[in-house]
């Protein structure tokens, strides 16, 4: 307990100096994973809407080129991003491209670095996840929206986008929560977040592990934060849970359309207009008119 105690005196002792920096690398922090995960979310969209243009044996080889040269692009494009890690993608575009165009092509803002390395490894994930939110949907939904004359931008707009949104809203949050983690990893383009915020604590005091723990409140009470929001959001997109039957209908069809029991019509047989109509008629074979069924 006596470790604790210490612990926990070290950690105050650090909030109480270090407070103002450590809430600024939580900002940059968040911020970093917010605009890098809805800018990731919308390479997601574009190139999961890319990837399900539909191409069939009948359409024009040039077509049929075009979308089979994007398609292996993006293909590409996602294994390298996925099957890579975030910190050597920063490596090897802030110090890459300088070496190979000989410091033509140099980044001078660490901001805009972040942001593109974030957005674009998060956008190789979102590809995917796009792609199974649109197969998700049912292909009636398709039809139906090329029966009446859509096209396939309309129907991805209007029909099949705003129901995959829906199904890939968890994989969303997911990768948000990742972001807000593996944003520690932009340390190495001297990035200035959260986790960088600790280094330079940790080595001005040499109280390494005091620092340590104080990050990893922090972290967590961010990450438990952003899950508590994205639940709130995906009740919100649910609707409501009542599923009340609506008894007044202002464009309900007349009265005789349909049959309620101890009610009669116009055209139900059991209505007392239709046995009246039958009184003068000629009764069947047992003397019962049919109505007295």
């Amino acid at each position: 307990m006596n470790k604790f105690a210490v612990l926990g005196a070290d950690m105050a002792g650090l909030w109480a100096k270090y407070s103002a920096t450590y809430l600024a690398g939580m900002g940059r922090t968040l911020g970093l994973a917010i605009l890098a995960t809805a800018i990731g979310c919308l390479i997601g969209f574009l190139c999961g809407i890319l990837q399900t243009i539909p191409c069939a044996k009948t359409d024009s080889p040039v077509k049929r080129f075009f979308l089979g040269l994007v398609r292996v692009i993006l293909r590409v494009y996602v294994e390298v991003f996925r099957g890579t890690p975030m910190i050597l993608q920063a490596v090897f575009i802030f110090y890459g491209l300088p070496y190979f165009t000989g410091n033509q092509v140099q980044f001078s803002n660490i901001w805009t670095v972040a942001i593109l390395v974030v957005s674009i490894n998060t956008g190789a994930y979102m590809a995917e996840s796009v792609r199974g939110g649109i197969l998700s949907v049912d292909p009636g939904q398709t039809e139906g929206a090329k029966a009446i004359g859509m096209t396939h931008f309309q129907t991805m707009l209007n029909v099949i986008l705003p129901q995959a949104l829906r199904n890939i809203m968890p994989q969303i949050g997911n990768n948000f929560i990742i972001n807000v983690k593996d944003t520690s990893v932009m340390f190495i383009i001297g990035f200035a977040d959260f986790f960088s915020v600790h280094k330079a604590v940790a080595g001005a005091v040499f109280k390494y592990f005091p620092s340590a723990t104080i990050e990893m409140i922090g972290y967590l009470t961010m990450t438990l934060l952003a899950s508590f929001l994205l639940r709130w959001l995906e009740k919100k997109m649910d609707g409501s849970d009542s599923y009340a039957l609506v008894q007044d209908d202002s464009l309900t069809m007349t009265a005789g359309t349909y049959n309620y029991p101890g009610h009669g019509s116009n055209f139900d047989e059991q209505s007392k207009e239709y046995k009246n109509s039958l009184k003068d008629s000629p009764k069947n074979r047992n003397g019962s008119v049919r109505g007295d069924r």
